[in-house]
């Protein structure tokens, strides 16, 4: 039985302890702590067990614990500066918010109530608002866990009600959700249509004739057609609100626009500078030269220099560009689109550095020396002319041999010297030991008509990883100038895993005879270890995904700790200013710092720092959503005429309802219920992160090989049910310690189900 050490004990019996002194015990006990181990601790009986069960309850419901019953934790907590939704009014008529992104693996959101702002007159938010909000912890009895003051009101973000309308006979018809959460028909009375037409993008309402009338969905506003040519992401953009129509101050300015003065800046015009892209790149912001170092004293070395585009000397503070990019904070990248950050006019013409054109630009040269250790950096304003815009494929198939007219002319000039800078380099790489997990990423190959025909993984090459090696040297060098002037900055951060995460990992590694160290803060390289020890084994992959998620993830920061997965004590984006806005910001802050320019930093935005960070981290999230959902709307009608067909599969999520898997053709997602499984009741393990059968004990195991048919596609909502056809597997004796479910639970679980027989008599979940 779970005991802990120093964990408080209430003395008078049956008294119920408060809040605090339940957050106490769970932080000092030493294993796991459930309800059984806070009652006997605070000496809890009889009827008192049920008042303890509901505090425990309304403790979750506010976000101040998660987890099982029998495995009790604090949850994930608020960063001080975020974007939380106004949801609701408590009792008191106090406005209750939630954060507007949470990671559910921290369990139930917790509430946060507002506290009135003191700069403002009147209320400032109303229910459905999104603001920026500067948060602070509550006391542990307090009815919420947290409170919040309003930074900043932003643009209400319309991330519900949307679906798509299918018209019926005697002008009503029918809307099909675009939520995979809420996959239900509204039905749309008479003159509630909107006039929209069959297939289109609607927000609606729901209204309700009576009070026990049935629920009517009326059309509010149509929002074009997802059907139509490249508009998948339609559905996407609205769903999580992100502005897609500049307005038409912000093109005013873009069309004003007008090239920065080039004869105050160092000429790099005689340097063959190449850009190198994907192929169906549209702007063009970095450029790469580079020469073997003409210094005697650094033998072997190499001068690198990286040239940006200088987005900073158009697009000024506080200008409607400005503006319109800050509430952007990304571009997003759509397999049909893209929704930039910025104009066409400045991010694919003025600020893009085509080939053989005059492009103002923000340039760093670095020395290395032969090891690839950075021995000095310098930033300065230039002009550049691109010498070449290339694409990944095409650099390296001339270092491989495969040259063309473009390429003959460059090998010896310009692609050997930046190779044999980048082999430097990786050996910098090598002994700081990143983290090396190998995730290769799906593309989404469209027709001229936006539909989808096919999906590829494109391979992973040399000149990927060397366009990469020298945009992190020039964040890094970023940074340490900033720093070193002693100026403000966004950093780009990444923490380290969770104690919670790694116990976790070190828990399942152990059900498959690894380890991790037991003490001593762990770095990238004991991953890698790992990553590597099983790289040859049917684990592999497996392995792989586990360590994946127990990653945080990455944001934008005023205060720096660090990034652990590229193993940097200091980092900064300063590469992509076309497209990232924190990148922008660490150009004007290089300006103001090394006095270049009357287009830095203002004292303003110094002092919004913090709110800009959680902004740019909460946008740069939301992207990372929309794009996911579209893939996956693609990948979910293009295998919508394939109902039937089988598939080799992974399993590549699991919970208590069922697994995900992922289709090894297309990379495509989709669910398999517990329910369709075999004709017994599964259960989730979470140690060994499978759901095994509990009376054949044969499992589903995260990163299994498994074979599933399609049972249902909804390309509007980018769902995809599966059935398993695969026979789970023996994972052998359960760990020591490992929950097993009680005789009572397993009667409540299968109360009013009916039995069926199957491999050894077993009941199947319903």
């Amino acid at each position: 039985m779970a005991k802990s050490k120093g964990a408080p004990r209430q003395k008078t019996v049956g008294k119920l302890p408060s809040r605090q002194e339940i957050l106490d015990f769970l932080a000092t006990a030493s294993k796991e702590a459930g309800k059984r181990e806070i009652a006997r601790a605070f000496g809890i009986k009889g009827g008192d067990r049920i008042a303890l069960k509901d505090m425990l309850r309304a403790m979750a419901d506010d976000g101040l614990i998660a987890g099982s019953r029998r495995k009790l934790t604090r949850p994930g907590v608020l960063p001080p500066v975020t974007v939380i939704e106004i949801a609701g009014r408590d009792a008191d008529g106090e406005f209750i918010a939630r954060p507007a992104v949470w990671d559910e693996e921290h369990g139930p959101a917790p509430r946060i109530v507002m506290a009135e702002s003191k700069r403002e007159a009147g209320p400032v938010v109303g229910i459905g608002d999104r603001v920026l909000a500067r948060i602070t912890a509550s006391a542990p009895d307090a009815d919420c866990p947290y409170q919040a003051r309003t930074i900043k009101r932003l643009a209400r973000a319309a991330r519900s009600l949307l679906g798509i309308f299918r018209a019926l006979p005697g002008g009503t018809g029918v809307i099909d959700p675009v939520d995979r959460k809420q996959l239900r028909e509204w039905p749309v009375a008479r003159g509630g249509t909107g006039d929209a037409e069959p297939g289109e993008l609607v927000r609606f309402e729901i209204a309700q004739a009576s009070r026990i009338g049935v629920q009517t969905a009326r059309v509010t506003e149509r929002l074009g057609n997802p059907q139509a040519q490249q508009t998948t992401s339609l559905i996407a953009v609205h769903a999580h609100g992100i502005p897609d129509r500049f307005p038409e101050a912000a093109l005013a300015e873009a069309a004003e626009a007008k090239e920065p003065d080039l004869k105050r800046r160092e000429d790099l015009r005689h340097l063959p500078l190449v850009t190198i892209d994907p192929s169906d790149a549209r702007d063009h912001d970095d450029a790469v030269w580079a020469e073997a170092d003409p210094n005697p004293a650094n033998r072997g070395g190499w001068v690198v220099i990286v040239a940006i585009a200088d987005v900073a000397s158009y697009v000024r503070p506080g200008s409607e560009l400005d503006k319109e990019a800050m509430k952007r904070g990304n571009s997003v990248y759509f397999p049909d689109r893209v929704v930039p950050m910025l104009p066409e006019r400045i991010s694919n013409d003025l600020c893009s550095l085509v080939e053989n054109e005059p492009r103002p630009c923000f340039a760093v040269r670095m020395v290395f020396d032969k090891n690839g250790r950075k021995l000095g950096h310098r930033f300065f304003r230039a002009v550049m002319r691109s010498a070449a815009s290339l694409t990944y494929e095409q650099a390296q198939g001339a270092i491989d041999g495969r040259l063309d007219e473009m390429t003959g002319p460059l090998l010896d000039t310009v692609l050997r010297p930046l190779w044999g800078a980048y082999a430097s380099l990786m050996l910098a790489r090598t002994e700081r030991g990143p983290l090396e997990l190998d995730l290769p990423e799906r593309k989404i190959l469209l027709d001229d008509e936006g539909r989808v025909r096919g999906v590829a993984t494109p391979p992973r090459l040399d000149a990927h990883r060397l366009i990469e090696e020298f945009m992190i040297s020039a964040n890094v060098a970023a940074a340490e100038t900033l720093e070193a002037k002693r100026s403000p900055l966004i950093y780009r951060v990444h923490d380290s895993p969770s104690k919670e995460k790694l116990a976790a990992l070190s828990e399942f590694l152990t059900t498959i005879g690894l380890k991790l160290p037991k003490s001593g803060t762990l770095k990238p390289v004991q991953f890698n270890r790992v990553l590597a020890d099983t790289r040859a084994t049917p684990t592999a992959e497996l392995v792989g995904e586990v360590i994946l998620r127990s990653q945080a993830q990455a944001e934008y920061a005023v205060g720096n700790f660090g990034h652990f997965g590229l193993n940097l004590r200091r980092y900064a984006h300063f590469t992509s200013p076309i497209r990232r806005y924190a990148d922008l910001i660490v150009h004007r802050a290089l300006a103001r710092a090394l006095g270049m320019g009357n287009d830095g930093l203002t004292d303003t935005e110094m002092g919004e720092l913090e709110q800009v960070a959680g902004h740019i981290s909460d946008t740069e999230r939301r992207a990372m959503a929309a794009e996911r959902e579209t893939a996956d709307r693609l990948i979910a009608a293009y295998l919508a005429d394939r109902i039937g067909a089988k598939f080799q599969a992974r399993v590549s999520g699991l919970v208590r309802t069922g697994l995900f898997v992922r289709l090894v053709e297309t990379g495509a997602d989709g669910f398999v219920p517990a329910s369709s499984i075999g004709q017994e009741y599964f259960v989730h393990d979470e140690v060994r992160h499978a759901l095994v059968g509990e009376d054949t004990g044969l499992a589903y195991r995260l990163g299994d090989p498994v074979e599933v048919r399609l049972v249902e596609a909804i390309p509007t909502a980018g769902a995809l049910r599966f059935e398993m056809l695969s026979e789970g597997r023996s994972l052998g004796p359960r760990p020591k310690g490992a929950a097993r479910p009680s005789d009572r639970e397993k009667a409540k679980r299968y109360k009013g189900k009916p039995r069926r027989q199957g491999r050894g008599g077993s009941r199947k979940r319903r």
